[in-house]
């Protein structure tokens, strides 16, 4: 088979790596196609993976100015991948951008979008992609909107995809590049911009530099701090700046103490990784898998941005429990052992498309074959 996957984010590139892994081992061809997006490029270019690039990096700022210049650049992109598709023609089409179910509907390929986010939450990706796409690749608590019978439904999480034990293992090497020792407590902070399509509809808000100023005098009594953002940081934070490989990441997040973030993103690979969190947005419980995360495997915190004084106490919380880390590790066997492997299913998926669909249709329990063994 001839496969295209389209990826938005670093987070979707981690996504797709072991199924691409996977489907090229048993002989198919794989071609990616990228949209500018935070340090995506970058991870692909240290990962050694060979892309093409069908959209560039938007600096707006206003949501107005954002939303007028994501519908013109997605026409753009519509239009250069339907010309890479024309090329190519690939027997199917997965990915997280809008625009494969566009060129697919178009082109009569089957495209298969994958998300996670709830359509309440998420309605501008939603609206443009579900209409057209051909089937949606969603968690069972997940929200598609009107297009349930387009829903292919997984007992999972995308970002256990490329956590779970058999795909990945942090490498230690990571705190002898930050002259950390082996117990040294450490604490990622994540900032994002909140300008993605989702972040639009409510002007919502996270973690703002008169908080992290308040909130890390406390915190560095207890631990070293670092800070990861999307956009350039304030003065007064620069010096707690992260400088690492993007690839490297996922390792430090393993061996950290705690993770304070408003990153959807983060927030929820740090739980899978076993590192406690606390997500600081307006999101908090909106997203139906973060809220499994949270409150059925207790796995992290979520803080509403106007209960900015729980920060404090709950991070001295974590930072206070010398066995806290060996209490995730067993809530992390427990998420584990219940869910699918999201990469032996998608494999199987996509191989045997379209009867897969159709058996799932049937049998929906079918994934079970495909669960972990932890």
């Amino acid at each position: 088979m001839k496969i295209l996957f389209a990826l938005n984010h670093p987070a979707h590139y981690y996504l797709f790596k072991h199924i691409i892994i996977s489907l090229r081992k048993n002989g198919h061809s794989i071609e990616i196609v990228i949209k500018e997006k935070d340090i995506l490029e970058q991870l692909l270019i240290a990962e050694n993976i060979g892309y093409t690039k069908i959209s560039q990096k938007r600096k707006v700022k206003s949501k107005y100015s954002i939303l007028i210049k994501g519908i013109v650049e997605l026409f753009q992109r519509d239009i250069k991948l339907f010309k890479f598709v024309k090329k190519l023609k690939p027997n199917i089409m997965l990915g997280t951008d809008i625009a494969i179910c566009h060129v697919g509907k178009l082109l009569s390929i089957p495209s298969l979008v994958y998300n996670e986010d709830d359509f309440e939450i998420n309605k501008y990706f939603c609206k443009l992609s579900y209409s057209f796409a051909t089937n949606i690749v969603a968690p069972e608590n997940t929200s598609v909107g009107k297009y349930i019978d387009k829903k292919i439904s997984y007992n999972g999480i995308q970002k256990m995809a490329y956590l779970g034990s058999d795909y990945f293992t942090p490498n230690r090497d990571i705190l002898d590049s930050l002259n950390l020792k082996e117990n040294d407590p450490f604490i990622v902070i994540r900032l994002v911009s909140l300008t993605a399509g989702h972040d639009i509809e409510g002007d919502h808000t996270g973690l703002s530099e008169s908080i992290l100023n308040r909130l890390i005098p406390v915190l560095l009594k207890r631990a070293k701090v670092f800070i990861t953002g999307e956009d350039n940081l304030p003065p007064s934070l620069i010096k707690y700046k992260l400088t690492i490989p993007v690839n490297k990441m996922h390792d430090l997040l393993a061996f950290a103490s705690l993770f304070i973030g408003d990153s959807q993103s983060m927030c929820a690979e740090a739980g899978i990784l076993g590192t406690p969190f606390i997500r600081f947005n307006d999101f908090v419980g909106k997203i139906e898998y973060l809220n499994d995360l949270e409150n059925k495997y207790k796995l992290g915190w979520g803080v509403n941005t106007d209960e900015s004084e729980q920060l404090i106490p709950l991070s001295m919380k974590v930072l206070d429990d010398i066995n806290i880390k060996e209490k995730w590790k067993e809530k992390r066997k427990r998420l584990f052992l219940d869910k699918v492997d999201l990469v032996r299913f998608s494999v199987w998926l996509i191989e045997k498309y379209p009867d897969s669909m159709k058996t799932l249709i049937k049998n929906p329990e079918f994934q079970n074959n495909y669960k972990y063994l932890y």
